[in-house]
């Protein structure tokens, strides 16, 4: 059972940029990944609700990071990061939204886990192993969500999440891994526990690390 009650999850503000964010205090956990890899779909399941992320029939719409509050306490966030992949938009922004990704994910203090969403029949793309890499240089522990789990029989899902732990034994102290389907709600204990966590981890303020 979970020890926090994510159907309190509420909308706080969208920022486009790392300083448009709310102040960088208390303790939050990012959920990133393409921009059809179910990443709304994962946010609204885990936390009981329908709408709390944007889904849409075209990806990529999220273009802001977006946070969330966890019973009424500012200090306790979940963050939408914006998808990446799919997005009809220039190269240029696409090419702005990756530094504004790499800029909270190297500088936010606040920051104690990434959630990593891959569809589990396209892991590990190009995005993905960007993300690992930004996580990797950071020391950010990271926890996979293999969604779209129910698009595959049984044993094809678990294979695929073997072949995705093996690819990633060199992380395997950094990153854990995990089936995931919304749909069929299965993985969201799991899932939850991993926040759980992330989310009880006590972070020293400013004043306690002298800034």
């Amino acid at each position: 059972m979970s020890s926090l009650n994510y159907q309190t999850a509420d909308f706080l503000i969208s920022a486009p940029t790392l300083a448009q964010c709310p102040s960088d205090t208390g303790v939050e956990v990012a959920f990133a990944g393409r921009s059809n890899a179910g990443k709304s779909s994962a946010i609204n399941a885990l936390t009981g609700q329908k709408a709390l992320a944007r889904t849409s029939k075209t990806p990529g719409r999220t273009q802001l990071i977006n946070f969330f509050t966890l019973q009424g306490n500012h200090d306790s966030r979940l963050v939408d990061l914006p998808g990446y992949g799919y997005a009809k938009v220039p190269e240029a922004v696409k090419l702005e939204w990756q530094r504004h990704l790499a800029d909270y994910l190297h500088r936010r203090v606040s920051l104690q886990g990434l959630m990593l969403i891959m569809d589990v029949r396209h892991p590990l793309s190009e995005f993905d192993q960007m993300m690992l890499g930004w996580a990797d240089e950071r020391d950010m522990p990271v926890h996979i969500l293999l969604t779209k789990a129910d698009k595959l029989k049984s044993g094809a899902a678990k294979q695929g999440l073997q072949q995705v732990r093996h690819r990633l034994q060199e992380w395997d102290d950094l990153v854990s891994v995990q089936l995931f389907s919304a749909l069929k709600r299965d993985g969201i204990d799991q899932a939850r526990k991993r926040l759980d966590q992330w989310l009880s981890t006590r972070v020293p303020s400013s004043d306690e690390l002298g800034q």
